[in-house]
């Protein structure tokens, strides 16, 4: 990072942030606790997995993007991609992630209080898998900070900053992300700099 930050001094080149602007926080959900609380250094793959949803523009609609993120290794082992920011998404990433990962028994997921997932339709689904829900407290977007960072990375690295053309090219760009380069070419530092994919390969 010092070779970095010399080079970019030399070039006359910042590096500027997204700013954020936060609601005032509120308490947890009545349908599931804050069973998570942060602890998000987890002991083995399918221990903890989180969970949210972030919207793309493309080209004359948002599409929508949910993906599960299994917290061992910070690999995204679930995703849908739809035109509409419903359970149905977010029950479709889950059984995606639940079938790819052999349908694991203990685990927990943790998401935010949004209306998907929240819903009476995902709630079973979670309850026909045998997993256990945690949740945010309202507005506290650090409560699920892995998944923020990975949308923050998805969106800053990734998706051109005028969006896509069509929600077509959207969904298959947006997945390569997902499922190619995130997982097996992105170094990540809490791996320390290891991949995912590599991650969870060395542990096994």
């Amino acid at each position: 990072r010092y070779k970095a930050a010399r080079l970019m001094a030399e070039s006359s080149l910042e590096s500027r942030q997204p700013g954020h602007r936060y609601k005032k926080t509120g308490g947890e959900a009545v349908i599931a606790p804050n069973h998570l609380n942060r602890a998000f250094t987890v002991n083995r793959p399918n221990e903890v997995w989180c969970g949210d949803v972030t919207y793309i523009w493309a080209g004359t609609c948002w599409v929508y993007l949910a993906v599960v993120l299994d917290l061992y290794a910070r690999r995204a082992v679930g995703w849908a991609m739809s035109e509409s920011p419903d359970s149905a998404l977010t029950t479709r990433a889950l059984a995606v992630a639940y079938e790819a990962r052999g349908r694991p028994k203990g685990v927990m997921f943790h998401s935010d209080q949004g209306c998907q997932y929240t819903s009476v339709a995902f709630q079973q689904q979670l309850w026909r898998y045998r997993i256990k829900q945690s949740m945010s407290r309202r507005g506290n977007c650090w409560d699920n900070a892995p998944m923020e960072r990975f949308f923050r990375s998805l969106k800053s690295e990734w998706i051109p900053s005028q969006g896509y053309p069509s929600s077509g090219q959207a969904i298959a760009d947006v997945l390569v992300y997902v499922n190619q380069y995130y997982n097996h070419v992105r170094p990540h530092s809490t791996n320390q700099y290891q991949t995912p994919g590599a991650r969870e390969k060395a542990a096994a």
